[in-house]
């Protein structure tokens, strides 16, 4: 016996309607997520920057709405990538 068993889904759309509106609903959510405010909007007020380039753990779980766990278990996957940021590091940046 199989450990996940196929089940067919019932949904009223043929399967490629069906993924043709999935994915719009994620281009639209994509899109509203786009449009809103940044979370700490002083930080990625550089100019230059479209978006902000690094972000805290608690900023990624609240941007995905995920607990920390799952963020390590991204990163853990490669899902993400981690960059550790030495306060020496900081200084020399805002310096230049």
């Amino acid at each position: 016996m199989e450990k996940y068993p196929s089940v067919p889904i019932l949904v009223p759309f043929e399967p490629e309607e069906f993924w043709t509106q999935i994915r719009l609903i994620i281009r639209e959510e994509v899109s509203m997520k786009q449009k809103e405010k940044p979370i700490n909007s002083n930080i990625s007020d550089s100019p230059g920057f479209t978006e902000k380039p690094l972000y805290k753990i608690q900023e990624i779980c609240s941007l995905f709405k995920v607990s920390k766990p799952t963020i390590y278990d991204w990163i853990k996957h490669g899902k993400l990538k981690k960059v550790k940021i030495r306060s020496t590091d900081v200084r020399q940046l805002m310096q230049m």
